[in-house]
Parts: structure tokens; sequence; C-alpha cells
């Protein structure tokens, strides 16, 4: 069993960070400063990735500040710069929508801007010419779960095709547990993404080994998880800046199968290697490189 690391968005070990724009004051001369101010921010983290062995990495939503909302033929304004980047990505790549993005939203205008969104999402990660994949929650729970459900596979429908196939659905930390999740990944055929955190804000009625077989056949490949501790009994759903090695070491002696593990901790990249080195001293796992490392079954 192998198991490779990641971690979303901020790296601590590049000093700039991705740059926004406000909607109320931008111009198009901001707006494109900002975008090619995010390229070489992405173009230094994924050489940092390169250089430290992190195969996994989630793109800000950001990255095209106002992407959903102006409109701007950034894949063709960009291409060469696309085409550079793309040949520095090494390893998993992907994106998770907005809080703002409700498929399922009693709101038809809430509704279209979440699939612009959606659609915003998957023409970047193909003008990054990676395979696109798409982090979305379930959304709105007015009128009770299965009313909710329905929602979303209705609304999931009116996707193209191309961009249905890119989307995996995550279990959330206070209405749709895992039980609800992977009813409906095995109803519209996509995979489930187990936010292990959130498992733990919001369980099922059983426990989780119970369902992570279900949960990783879902994938047709390396299924995905994110993994991220609590900051406190009284915040408990915020997470920490690092993570709780021992719980992280449980859950991954549960698991009898490759996966990717999206660390989800404040901390960024920094709480990644703590936890590697945590791992090292803890366990007798064998690591293959600086982030990635193997389990005897």
């Amino acid at each position: 069993m192998i198991v490779r690391l990641g971690y979303a968005c901020i790296c601590n070990g590049v000093l700039d960070n991705y740059h926004n724009v406000n909607y109320s004051n931008y111009d198009n001369y901001k707006l494109d400063e900002a975008i090619c101010k995010n390229f070489i921010t992405l173009n230094n983290i994924l050489s940092y990735n390169k250089k430290n062995n992190v195969h996994f990495y989630r793109l800000t939503s950001n990255f095209i500040p106002l992407a959903s909302i102006v409109d701007l033929d950034f894949v063709n304004l960009y291409k060469d710069k696309f085409e550079y980047t793309s040949k520095l990505i090494n390893g998993r790549f992907d994106m998770h929508v907005s809080e703002y993005c409700v498929l399922n939203s009693i709101n038809k205008d809430v509704v279209l801007r979440s699939i612009d969104e959606i659609n915003y999402h998957y023409k970047l990660l193909k003008a990054f010419n990676v395979k696109p994949s798409i982090v979305i929650h379930v959304g709105s729970n007015a009128f009770g779960k299965k009313n909710s459900i329905s929602r979303f596979i209705n609304n999931f429908k009116k996707l193209d095709i191309d961009v249905q196939n890119s989307l995996i659905i995550e279990n959330d930390d206070k209405v749709f547990n895992v039980e609800d999740v992977l009813y409906l990944c095995k109803k519209i055929k996509r995979p489930m993404v187990l936010d292990v955190h959130h498992h733990y804000c919001n369980k099922s009625k059983n426990d989780l080994d119970f369902y992570l077989n279900d949960i990783f056949d879902t994938w047709d490949d390396i299924p995905k998880v994110h993994f991220s501790s609590s900051k406190n009994k009284k915040e408990f759903r915020s997470h920490s800046e690092y993570v709780n090695c021992d719980d992280f070491i449980n859950f991954i002696n549960m698991c009898d199968r490759d996966i990717d593990v999206m660390i989800e901790a404040k901390g960024k990249d920094d709480a990644l290697f703590r936890l590697v080195r945590e791992i090292k001293y803890k366990t007798d796992f064998i690591f293959l490189d600086d982030t990635t490392f193997k389990k005897d079954l």
C-alpha cells in the first residue's frame, strides 16, 4: 500500500502568495497584473514541489480572479503561460470550488452562477493540460436531505458530460455525511472524496472503516482523501495548524490500498513535512521519497 501526501494552495516555502482582485474596483490592468503574478507564484510552487518530491497539489480557485464573473478569454490570452506552466506540473493537480458554489440551491440564479464557476474550474484545468478533477460539496439542505440530493442530481445532469466527469463529491462537516455522499456518488457514478475530519464532525450511523472499501470503490484510479485535525474541543470543526499524527496513523492502518492524502492543515506544506517527521519516528512505514511512503499489509 502506497500513500502520497499533498497540500492545498498556499506554500510557506515560497515567499509570494496568490493575488486577487475585488470586483468593486477592478480594471483590465489590475486583472492582468494579478494573473501574471499568479502564474509566477504557481511556477515557483511547482518547482518547490518537484524539489521536495510533493506529487499532489491543489490549485486555488482564485487563480484567475473574477473568472466566472468577468467575460475574459483567459485560455487564449495566456496560452503561452499555460503551456509553460503545464510542463512544470508533476503529479496529481486538482481544484476545489468555493463555498459559494451551490449546485443544488433552490435559487435559480445561484445555480446558474454555480454552473459558471464549475465550468471555469474545468476550463482552467484543461488549459493546464491535466485531467480535470474538481471537488464539490452537495450544498444546500433546503427541504431536507432527500430533496436536496435530488436537486443536486437534476442540476448535475445540466452540466456538459465532460464537466460531469470531472466532479468528485466530498462529505461535509454539518449536513451530508459519508453515507449520504456515498449514496449520491453511486447514483451519479462519480468518485467520493472522503474528508476524515468532516466525518468525525458529522458522523454516519456506522464507524468509518465500515464505509472505506465502498468509498474507494467509487474510484477508477487512486482514491483521494482529505485529512486534518480539529483546532480544539470548542472549535472542533476548524482546522488545526498541524495534523495529529496518532490519528493519522490510525486512519492509515484502516486502509488497504494506495491512496493520495491531501493535508488540509492550516500549516500547509509545513504541516505536511512535520507529519512526515512524526511518521518516521512513530512507525516502520518505508518512505520512498520525501512525501511518499509504503505500508505493508
